[in-house]
């Protein structure tokens, strides 16, 4: 809750730390709420800055130094990552999915001095690699206790007479083009790289964000259920705090997401397409399966919903008999997924991987806006975004204030501006190469139309065919997503006739698909090979081939006997999928695929 004071914001501060003491400062009432916790009100919040940062300071943290932060989604993330900035710290987030080797690399590769972790599970991660990191001089451990770390009570406890006098001199003695963290790539590739953004590059973004949402006019509830290591979440909670709003956490059990969002009742969700699109095809498909008049009401009151959503969006007039069927279809089926999204009516803010129109024009014939971003580690988030009152759907938006997008000869994504990062953590090749001519290359391929970017693929995804085609897969795999039996879909082609598909069963159709096709799921492998089940898949392959070119099309697929996972390797922790991991590990079954194949 905002006060009348006038006290520096983001677009005043000069640093990170100068921005959470500033909030603290001039905000009352709640910061932070999570499920059976008390409330962190902003004084709970300042007060833990300054503590967390004094003791920090007695552990021998001084500017520039890295401290880590290995911890899942909760309130003490903020306070931990603030508190190092008070500190006058590098904050370097490691995902709390990772595993003990994941995490080692990156706090080896960074020379981490202190690790603030969660629980006596994280902290018993990195006992088993603790031998290997000899910078490594202080383990924190944020909730209860663990063997050989010190706990956050204690942290604090060391801080609380000086705390004050410390946050106050290290964040005067920050400038705005300092290393405020170093974020790692979740390493779709291969080993994660290390972004270096300034506190400039930040604050300028959070800024920036802030003034293309219009979030200063009301204090915005933001849930939060991201892990914080990505950039895109952890933007979102320097927005949250810098307006005055409420960071809602989820407790982290994907099962109580619903209860919690009704529960919270959030004006803004970021989130990421695998979910949206998950809610979309169960939605529809439960439609579909009701049959008979339910089935045939709710596929009016969708196309009518889509109808009177383009033209509203679009300034177009709604005619009165549109505006009668759309006020009845949303009333008999379309309404109960706004309501399930809480009473806020949140604006879902999406991004970091490709995501079908299909599913976007849905949300929107439901009366929940998705604005589509786009953006990397590199740019602190996103550099585009959509807007309510701007939306083009199928556009990730337009670049945000003072920043430049530019398409290269080669069809090439280009950016610059202040949310650029600095570069690559010890990585001086690799900096050089992204960030030539003064341009950050981005390796997506792109078109603006009207000032909007949109995004048609990857330059290192490129299928090239044997007859020298060239085949962005990413709009084909996020049709087939949205298909109510497939989980994932990887397409493969390169230097070969055709397209095939690897593709995974979405978990929670399995039953439904089971029954469909009269075979027992019991046996994954035997599952997958059932004619009865893979004539069933095809139907909705072969319907997503209509929409693409016949170079483009899916001529084989072969289904896996489970789901993609984070922890065989094949997900980063954002659900992107990790192409190379799986294009490897999967080779003889996209071989086979080929075998007896004469050609197109």
């Amino acid at each position: 809750m905002a006060d009348t004071a006038q006290r520096p914001t983001s677009a005043d501060v000069r640093s990170l730390g100068e921005l959470g003491l500033a909030a603290a400062d001039r905000y009352s009432g709640d910061a932070m709420r999570a499920p059976g916790r008390p409330s962190v009100t902003y004084a709970d919040f300042g007060r833990a800055i300054r503590e967390i940062a004094g003791g920090l300071a007695s552990l021998g943290v001084g500017v520039g130094d890295k401290v880590g932060i290995l911890c899942g989604t909760v309130p003490e993330w903020p306070m931990a990552d603030f508190g190092s900035f008070a500190a006058g710290a590098t904050v370097v987030p490691v995902y709390h999915t990772n595993s003990p080797e994941e995490c080692e690399y990156v706090l080896s590769h960074a020379n981490v001095k202190v690790l603030l972790l969660e629980d006596a599970k994280q902290a018993a991660k990195i006992a088993k690699v603790r031998g290997n990191l000899p910078e490594l001089e202080h383990v924190v451990v944020l909730v209860g206790e663990a063997e050989g770390a010190i706990t956050l009570a204690d942290l604090r406890e060391r801080g609380a007479a000086d705390g004050a006098t410390i946050a106050r001199e290290r964040t005067a003695a920050v400038e705005p083009g300092d290393t405020a963290t170093i974020v790692y790539t979740s390493g779709t590739t291969g080993p994660p790289k290390g972004c270096v953004l300034s506190h400039a590059n930040l604050l300028y973004t959070a800024n920036a964000y802030i003034d293309r949402l219009e979030m200063r006019k009301s204090s915005p509830v933001i849930f939060q259920y991201l892990p914080l290591a990505h950039v895109l979440a952890r933007m979102v909670s320097f927005v949250a705090l810098d307006t005055g709003g409420v960071l809602a956490f989820s407790s982290g059990d994907t099962k109580k997401l619903a209860e919690e969002i009704k529960e919270f009742g959030p004006t803004h969700i970021p989130t990421v397409p695998r979910l949206l699109e998950k809610i979309h095809t169960r939605v529809v498909g439960q439609a579909a399966a009701a049959g008979g008049a339910k089935a045939e009401i709710f596929a009016r009151a969708l196309k009518t919903g889509e109808k009177v959503a383009k033209a509203k969006r679009e300034g177009r007039k709604v005619s009165p008999i549109d505006q009668l069927r759309h006020k009845a279809g949303d009333k008999l089926a379309l309404s109960k997924v706004r309501d399930a999204l809480g009473p806020g009516n949140p604006v879902l803010i999406t991004g970091a991987a490709p995501i079908g129109t299909e599913v976007i024009e849905f949300f929107y014939a439901c009366g929940v806006p998705v604005l589509e971003g786009y953006g990397m580690t590199e740019t602190c988030a996103a550099a585009t975004l959509n807007i309510v009152s701007e939306v083009r759907v199928g556009s990730v938006g337009r670049p945000l204030p003072g920043t430049e997008v530019s398409i290269a000869d080669d069809g090439e994504v280009l950016m610059r501006g202040p949310l650029v990062f600095k570069g690559y953590h010890r990585n001086p090749e690799d900096t050089e190469t992204i960030l030539e001519g003064g341009w950050l290359h981005s390796g997506d391929i792109g078109e603006i139309h009207d000032g909007y970017l949109h995004i048609t693929g990857r330059k290192k995804d490129l299928i090239i065919t044997s007859s020298g085609k060239n085949v962005s897969p990413e709009m084909l795999e996020s049709a087939l997503r949205e298909t109510r039996w497939i989980s994932q879909a990887i397409a493969a082609g390169d230097r070969r006739s055709y397209l095939v598909s690897l593709v995974t069963i979405d978990p929670d159709e399995l039953p439904r698909l089971a029954a469909a096709a009269g075979a027992d799921a019991s046996d994954p492998v035997a599952f997958a090979a059932n004619e009865q089940v893979r004539e069933i898949v095809w139907k909705d392959i072969d319907a997503v081939n209509q929409k693409f070119a016949r170079i483009e099309q899916i001529k084989r697929f072969a289904i896996l006997p489970r789901d993609l996972s984070q922890e065989e390797g094949e997900l980063t922790p954002t659900l992107k999928v990790k192409r190379s991991v799986v294009y490897k590990k999967y080779a003889p079954d996209i071989d086979a695929l080929y075998e007896g194949a004469t050609g197109e």
